[in-house]
């Protein structure tokens, strides 16, 4: 029923130039105007684009609405630590991250951070099945 090429996610920000200017320069995307006025989109070669739309009384999602896979996970947090990005810190029963923010185990290592809207976003690194 829905075996599309054409699929593609969204989510809202409260500042449509702040996300342009957090995921282009900050994390270095690819962003673009959107097919809309106001819309903006981070696109990658050969995958569909994630949407990125202003919203009126904007709530930041309270989970991760999108993942960056990386190979090295200490490179990663260096690198958006030293761009002025701060790593979220979790001490949970089922989720502990380090002194970094990275929870580490079963092969995966996870650390989130922030969108300048609130919203949550993770670089992925190891086994992810």
């Amino acid at each position: 029923m829905f075996k599309s090429d054409k699929m593609f996610s969204t989510f809202a920000v409260d500042d449509v130039e702040k996300a342009r200017q957090f995921y282009g320069e900050t994390l270095g995307l690819d962003v673009e105007d959107g097919d809309q006025p106001g819309l903006i989109q981070i696109t990658h070669a050969g995958q569909a684009p994630v949407v990125i739309y202003p919203k009126p009384f904007h709530e930041p999602a309270n989970f991760t609405v999108l993942n960056f896979p990386v190979d090295d996970m200490d490179k990663a947090v260096d690198t958006l630590t030293e761009k002025g990005v701060r790593m979220e810190h979790y001490d949970l029963e089922d989720m502990k991250t380090d002194k970094k923010g990275v929870m580490r185990g079963d092969g995966m290592q996870i650390a989130w951070f922030r969108d300048p809207a609130g919203n949550i976003l993770s670089v992925v690194s190891g086994d992810k099945s």
